[in-house]
Formats: C-alpha cells, sequence, structure tokens
C-alpha cells in the first residue's frame, strides 16, 4: 500500500523540531536508567500521545525510577503519590478544611494537580482511592465537594506503577480505572550485561539527578506535532477491525481460543492506537502512519483491555497471545 505523504499536516520545521526533543527525551533516559529500551519507547510514546500509562514488573526494577527518569527531563511540576491501603481519595484530590477566622471551608489542592503525577504502586491503594484519579485522568478536573478544578491545562501526564496482581497485599485495578490507561508495559529482569552496568554507575556516582533538558511548552508543542501526523483511513480501519475482534472473536480466532475472551476492548482502545501509532510513527523518523506502527502497539494498547476468564487462566492463556493470533490472522493494509 502506498501513502500520501504530502498530506501531513507536520511542515519540515516541526519534524526537525521533534526529532531533535525526543533525541534530548532518550538521552536523559538512557543517561539514568540502563537498558530498558522497551519502556523508554513506551514512556515517550504516552507523553508524544498525551495519555496515561501503567508499568507493571515485580519490585527492584526500576519502574519508579524510569518515570521519574523522564518527568525529570521536563521542567514541569511533578508529584509522586506513594499508594498504601491506608491513602484517602482526599490525599491525591485534596480537600476542603474548615476557616475559623473566615468561617468558611477552604479548598487544598492535592498533589494531583501537577503535570506529571507518579502514582507508585498504585495497586497497593483501596479501590475508593484508585476512583479518585478517574474524573482526573479522563475529564482532566477533579471535584472537590461541589465545585470543579481543572488540571493543568498544557500537560497533565499520570504514569502509575504497579506489582504483579498475584501478589499478596495488592488490589486489582477495575477495568473502568485500567482503560483510562492509554498503553500498559510490562517489564523483565535486566540483561547480565545491564546489570554490571548498573553497578558500575552505582560506584561512579553516575545516578545524580541532572537539570531537565526541555519544558512543559515543549512538551506541548510535540504533542500538538504528533496529532498532525498523517494517518490514512484504511488504517484507521485496520484500527478498528483488530479492536473488534477482541469483541466478537469467534469471526477472528475460532471457538476455542475466542472461548477464553470474557471481554473485549472499549473505543478508547481505537482512540489509544490511533493517537500512539501516531506517536511511534514520530519516533520512528515519520510523519505518517504504517500498519507496523499499530502492529508495534498492538500489545500496549490492549493487553489491559481484553479481560480473560477462568478457562484461560488455567489454561495458562496469556492476552498477548490472543492479540498475536489477531493482528497475525486480520488482513494487513
Amino acid at each position: 500500500m502506498s501513502y500520501d505523504k504530502d498530506q501531513s499536516k507536520v511542515t519540515q520545521e516541526e519534524f526537525e523540531y521533534s526529532r531533535d526533543m525526543i533525541k534530548k527525551l532518550s538521552t536523559y533516559f538512557e543517561s539514568v536508567v540502563v537498558g530498558q529500551k522497551r519502556l523508554e519507547n513506551s514512556l515517550i510514546t504516552a507523553i508524544l500521545a498525551d495519555g496515561h500509562i501503567l508499568i507493571e514488573s515485580v519490585p527492584g526494577l526500576a519502574k519508579t525510577t524510569a518515570a521519574k527518569a523522564i518527568s525529570d527531563a521536563v521542567d514541569g511540576k511533578f508529584s509522586r503519590i506513594q499508594c498504601t491501603p491506608d491513602l484517602l481519595p482526599s490525599d491525591i484530590i485534596g480537600t476542603q478544611i474548615y476557616n475559623r477566622e473566615t468561617s468558611k471551608f477552604d479548598t487544598v489542592f492535592g498533589p494531583v494537580f501537577a503535570n506529571f503525577v507518579l502514582l507508585d504502586e498504585v495497586n497497593r491503594s483501596s479501590a475508593k482511592t484508585q476512583s479518585a484519579m478517574l474524573e482526573a485522568m479522563q475529564e482532566h478536573q477533579v471535584t472537590i465537594g461541589t465545585e470543579s478544578y481543572k488540571m493543568p491545562e498544557d500537560v497533565f501526564i499520570v504514569i502509575a506503577t504497579q506489582n504483579p496482581i498475584e501478589q499478596e497485599g495488592t488490589y486489582p485495578l477495575s477495568e473502568a480505572q485500567t482503560d483510562r490507561f492509554m498503553i500498559k508495559e510490562v517489564i523483565a529482569y535486566p540483561t547480565e550485561q545491564d546489570e554490571v552496568e548498573v553497578l558500575n554507575r552505582i560506584e561512579n556516582h553516575a545516578f545524580e539527578k541532572k537539570p531537565p533538558v526541555m519544558t512543559v511548552k515543549a512538551v506541548d508543542m510535540l504533542q500538538r506535532i504528533t496529532e498532525n501526523v498523517y494517518i490514512d483511513d484504511k488504517i484507521k480501519q485496520y484500527i478498528a477491525s483488530i479492536v473488534t475482534a477482541t469483541r466478537y472473536p469467534k469471526n477472528v480466532l475460532g471457538d476455542q481460543m475466542a472461548g477464553y475472551i470474557k471481554m473485549g476492548a472499549s473505543p478508547r482502545a481505537s482512540i489509544a492506537f490511533m493517537r500512539t501509532a501516531k506517536a511511534r510513527a514520530l519516533l520512528n523518523g515519520r510523519t505518517y502512519v504504517v500498519p507496523e506502527d499499530v502492529k508495534d502497539m498492538a500489545h500496549l494498547v490492549l493487553r489491559h483491555r481484553i479481560a480473560l476468564n477462568y478457562s484461560a487462566i488455567a489454561e495458562k492463556v496469556k492476552v498477548e497471545d490472543i492479540i498475536d493470533t489477531i493482528t497475525s490472522k486480520l488482513r494487513t493494509p
């Protein structure tokens, strides 16, 4: 299939600007985090696509360090919220406190009012506390008392980390909560060589905080450029066919594998596909989307949106296997 590159609204100047900013972000990240190139790309993709990201792994694999690194690279307001079972919604969004002098209630804003919000170990907080982020993540506002307050207008991105839900002391996120994360990344242990590099950097004190390399306004500009990346109607149809296959899997997967799916992806998945595919195209040095950009994002967009039933869990069927089967069986434009 051929693509009309001239239909992209991204100018050459904007393209060069985005390449320069992306390179600065990447260099900053790699100066702090060893390896984890996939996580690096996912975090930068989330920033370009103006979406929230959920990062999952066992403890100690630099989830928090990676999230903090990408936030520190930008000279914006950053908040870190350590999630625990006793954390309350008001600890996140804020509350109203009675003022004796004025005989009125004063509104005190919580740490959610920032450009980058790190929810560390989000699934260690209760369902009630987790739900405090629903309005903020979707509508970019929170309600305190009877008043609604807007989040930062330029950039507002939630980076949440979680431990595997099978671990003791964790609370699985609700479907409504996970659906608000544009992508979900799962990271594995570092390679032996990467671990040696970590030891070398610690010995040489190479992990000290560095000054930011870009501003919030630069991030806002990057997001606007990403929006203008061209995507053909046939690729939009391809995205819709992938998402539809998760809802009506028998048409694509057959009875046996389709029987493992309890719930398919929502329309947010299609939106996430389009926005992240545009971001991935820009990361790959293009101002137009190709089908491979969509395929690259399939695991990230769908792994937390497809719910499997007990049969799949009992037979150790992975959601990624189902996603791969769907993309392999559908015709690529």
